[in-house]
């Protein structure tokens, strides 16, 4: 799906003075109103709301009330429209926002629980329909622009993470908090997490820890930063490029990012980062929380101590999920999680966690409630194995093990060692730590917070080395 361009724009860094990116010459400047050839279709109330301008399609999810809470009525509107816009020649770009100050604060929880409660078989409808919906998102030709401006938490987070361009601005609130409530991140999240750097996935998997504004960058879940002053522009830009080429969506959404990175830092960089790796790269939760006692520091004692309040049962689900799903593909992700889902909702502690969290506001009881009661063959056959009432059927094709949009995100930390390393011999011999940040400047055409990553990732994971008359720059496994 290509489409050459008709027509273009000045974008945000041309009216600031920069001069247009060269890529980009050939669509240069026309300027549409953002009020012109909007058609709206579909009314104001409905819980989503269906836009066309020009080239672009747009959801905006509208519960403000409800912080844009996701439910089996949205799903149905989104899972045929996308697939609809996938199959035209016209659409070049979807484009998801959300009313308010929240992208989506997640799956309705309120919902699922009283459809649990009350064994209600449109459980499973609910299920099913938001999972096609995110494969759909995951496996789209069309370019994908998730506008994370606000709180973009659960599965308002998976509308995001799947599709293959994830805007964070200063407003940008993550997290998957879903232990908190007795359950496991689901949503594709044995995906997305385990793809992030190290044990950064295991990490938030874990302890539903919120990352905000730049650190969304820096992780590895947004592709890129920009300003939310800046998104109204971004949206019209997107609408009047004429084509679905990923490259010219990628080049316009750079015009409207941030500038200049020298004054942010990765807040889970550095000594915290490496207390992360440390700490979560054992394959149990005892060890985990063992070796942040041992760590000593502020970061990992807090750490440990937000563990200790998550459930048991919750916190060893997640973690055998986040081993299995680093050797997984989308779809065998998403269908493993389907599955857990199945079992966890009807286990004690997602409805202790509902009630004490948001109903009763009281200290939750989990059941059981200490990690030695707990133990992994429990955890394997009572949630792993075994069969379920219902399969998640999703089409065959379009699976991968990483996603095809990756490279629009900074460079990840096994990019960096491929370098430092030379691996393959396709680098010059003994680069340096300034030669090496330069390298990824130019190599990512100066994108906002390459400079800060690969900075970062160098001082934690390479050491100078005498070779000889020479030093040589060494990564630190």
């Amino acid at each position: 799906m290509h489409r050459t361009c008709k027509f273009g724009h000045v974008g945000w860094k041309a009216f600031c003075g920069a001069s247009p990116s060269t890529s980009h010459a050939f669509i240069q400047p026309l300027r549409w109103s953002s009020t012109l050839a909007r058609v709206a279709e579909s009314t104001p109330e409905a819980p989503v709301l269906v836009k066309s301008v020009f080239g672009s399609r747009q959801f905006i999810l509208n519960r403000p009330k409800r912080l844009n809470a996701l439910n089996l009525d949205m799903i149905k509107i989104m899972l045929p429209t996308l697939e609809a816009w996938e199959a035209s020649e016209l659409a070049n770009v979807v484009i998801l926002k959300g009313a308010g100050k929240a992208l989506s604060a997640g799956g309705d929880v309120r919902d699922v629980s009283s459809l649990v409660k009350n064994k209600d078989p449109r459980l499973n409808d609910v299920m099913k329909q938001e999972y096609k919906l995110l494969h759909t998102i995951a496996t789209l030709k069309t370019p994908y622009v998730a506008l994370m401006d606000g709180i973009t938490m659960g599965a308002g987070a998976a509308l995001c993470v799947h599709g293959g361009f994830r805007v964070a601005t200063e407003n940008t609130m993550f997290a998957m908090p879903e232990t908190a409530i007795g359950i496991f991140p689901d949503v594709g999240s044995s995906f997305f997490l385990t793809r992030l750097d190290g044990q950064l996935g295991t990490y938030l998997a874990m302890t539903g820890n919120t990352i905000k504004a730049e650190d969304v960058l820096f992780s590895g879940i947004a592709t890129h930063f920009v300003p939310s002053a800046r998104l109204g522009a971004l949206e019209d830009r997107l609408a009047e490029i004429d084509s679905a080429d990923p490259e010219l969506i990628n080049g316009a959404i750079e015009e409207f990012a941030a500038e200049d990175d020298s004054s942010v830092r990765f807040s889970l960089g550095g000594l915290s980062r490496k207390t992360i790796d440390s700490c979560f790269k054992y394959d149990t939760v005892e060890e985990i929380i063992a070796a942040l006692e041992r760590d000593g520091t502020k970061f990992a004692l807090e750490t440990r101590s937000t563990l200790l309040k998550r459930p048991p049962t919750a916190l060893k689900i997640t973690l055998e999920q986040m081993r299995t799903g680093v050797n997984l593909d989308i779809s065998q992700c998403l269908k493993m999680e389907h599955k857990l889902l199945q079992k966890v909702l009807f286990h004690h502690d997602f409805y202790e966690g509902v009630s004490s969290h948001l109903v009763n506001k009281t200290q939750p009881q989990w059941r059981p409630d200490c990690l030695s009661k707990v133990d992994r063959t429990y955890i394997q056959s009572e949630f792993f194995n075994g069969s379920v009432e219902s399969q998640l059927d999703l089409p065959l094709g379009n699976n991968y093990k990483m996603h095809p949009f990756r490279k629009y995100t900074l460079p990840s930390e096994e990019d960096i060692r491929r370098v430092v390393t030379n691996e393959g011999r396709l680098f010059p011999e003994n680069m340096m730590h300034q030669t090496i940040v330069d390298y990824f400047v130019a190599e990512r055409k100066g994108k906002f917070g390459v400079r800060e990553k690969v900075n970062e990732v160098l001082g934690r994971k390479t050491r100078i080395s005498a070779d000889g008359h020479k030093e040589k720059l060494q990564w630190v496994y």
